[in-house]
């Protein structure tokens, strides 16, 4: 009898200028996890239906699950938002009420991800009490995690948001967006990453922390992870080990001004997307 596997739950949120990254984050989520069954969850305020097209034929080649749900913005439009933190950044922060009530956790994942292996052990992670997990980015020393703890008067570490495992369940007692909107209200001005500043400041405690060379690797930081490790942290490391490379910062791995050790790496998969999409046109 084949056993049945029990789908992993992963969530987006984002417009449809990141719909080319994400579109290279699925497939190599796919392509490093072929056993698994996942179901990917997609929430927008204004994709156009085509280009969601596009994305739901991509993910029905890998004979995965697609759903879109469209938001209605309007609340979040005085919230603080740049040209590479759009509005959609927020609806990670009340994905307990917008995802269907039958699911119990969800993985986010930011679109400047590659997945280069098993995502399943921290999708069975045990939260115990917690309703986040997450990573931080201390670098060499605790500076940064220093910092904004002064910034925003906490006293925890300071948690990226690009991977985040999430309980549903304690999330929709948690997180409410009256909270939200007064924070965004009264300290507007302190928020350097809104949402991520948000969920810091917010439910910071709790987070639990998961190690990031594993599960949201910096992928500007090469030098760093390789000497705190003592050379352990290698290339042959990384693509044995790492679940998340994540690009943080600036430039993109898809703009032209990208140049680092994984840059490489990065256009393989692009390019992999690329041949993939014209088939399926």
């Amino acid at each position: 009898m084949t056993q049945m596997v029990v789908p992993i739950d992963i969530l987006v949120t984002l417009n449809q200028h990141y719909l080319k990254p994400v579109s290279v984050m699925l497939v190599s989520l796919f392509e490093h996890n072929p056993q698994q069954r996942f179901r990917i969850w997609l929430i927008h305020e204004a994709i156009p239906k085509p280009d969601l097209q596009q994305l739901q034929a991509l993910i029905a080649h890998y004979q995965q699950e697609f759903t879109a749900i469209k938001v209605d913005g309007e609340q979040w439009r005085q919230a603080p938002t740049e040209g590479r933190y759009p509005i959609e950044m927020y609806f990670r922060l009340l994905c307990g009420e917008l995802l269907p009530q039958s699911l119990s956790r969800v993985l986010y994942l930011d679109p400047d991800i590659l997945v280069l292996n098993s995502v399943l052990p921290l999708w069975q992670l045990d939260l115990e009490t917690s309703t986040f997990a997450a990573a931080t980015h201390t670098g060499m020393t605790n500076l940064v995690t220093d910092l904004n703890k002064l910034r925003l008067g906490t006293d925890h570490a300071y948690f990226n948001s690009g991977v985040m495992l999430i309980d549903l369940a304690r999330a929709r007692q948690l997180v409410h967006f009256a909270d939200i909107q007064q924070v965004l209200e009264t300290k507007s001005d302190y928020l350097l990453l809104p949402d991520q500043d948000l969920l810091n400041y917010l439910y910071g405690r709790e987070i639990k922390e998961i190690p990031e060379e594993i599960w949201n690797y910096d992928a500007r930081k090469y030098a760093v992870y390789f000497t705190r490790s003592l050379g352990k942290n290698d290339l042959h490391w990384i693509i044995g080990q790492t679940v998340f490379l994540h690009f943080c910062g600036q430039p993109k791995p898809w703009d032209e001004r990208h140049d680092n050790r994984f840059t490489a790496l990065y256009g393989n998969y692009q390019r992999l997307t690329e041949r993939l999409l014209a088939r399926l046109a």
